[in-house]
């Protein structure tokens, strides 16, 4: 009987130390998948957040750990601000239940996006402002006709309470300037 027990006790560890290695082994040996995405700019040089988040200037690559859609923003001094959705598309062996086969292979799989954008260069002359203001306003004016009841509720609020103001004297406090303290 202490025979069968040894044998068994030496088989058991057998067993466990081969498990063991076959676990490394398949661990050392497992695929890994990199995602990036490369931002570039014309002119070179301007500043890139992606969802929020600062990652330099361009150009520029980080790591992703899905695909999707980010929300970018370019700046760059003298040229206009890009704030636009930007979507990474990813392979077929990046879908579900795919990709888990591919992480787990002895492979290396890589998939890179590439975002390259124009920058517009801004134009400050007074000229410009007022058709960006003008733009604007007719923006905000669109956007107001087509608020729905809410919008024409507030509004209607907003005008009695410019009424309620009209009718009232003016505050003594608030016209005269600051006085200095004797």
């Amino acid at each position: 009987m202490a025979r069968f027990a040894h044998i068994l006790a030496h088989r058991l560890a057998h067993n466990l130390v081969s498990g063991i290695v076959l676990g490394v082994a398949v661990a050392a040996l497992s695929g890994c998948v990199e995602r990036r995405i490369w931002i570039d700019t014309e002119p070179r040089g301007a500043l890139v957040w992606v969802n929020d988040a600062q990652v330099g200037r361009t150009p520029v690559d980080l790591a992703i750990t899905h695909e999707g859609t980010y929300d970018l923003r370019i700046e760059k001094e003298g040229f206009e601000p890009l704030i636009t959705p930007a979507t990474t598309e990813g392979p077929i062996w990046d879908m579900v239940p795919l990709d888990l086969v591919v992480e787990i292979l002895p492979i290396k799989a890589r998939n890179e996006s590439r975002w390259k954008f124009t920058l517009v260069p801004r134009d400050d002359s007074e000229n410009a402002l007022v058709d960006r203001a003008t733009a604007l306003r007719d923006r905000l004016r669109g956007e107001a006709a087509a608020g729905g009841e809410g919008q024409k509720a507030g509004e209607a609020e907003l005008g009695q309470l410019e009424e309620r103001v009209e009718d009232k004297p003016a505050d003594p406090a608030v016209d005269q300037p600051a006085q200095p303290r004797p």
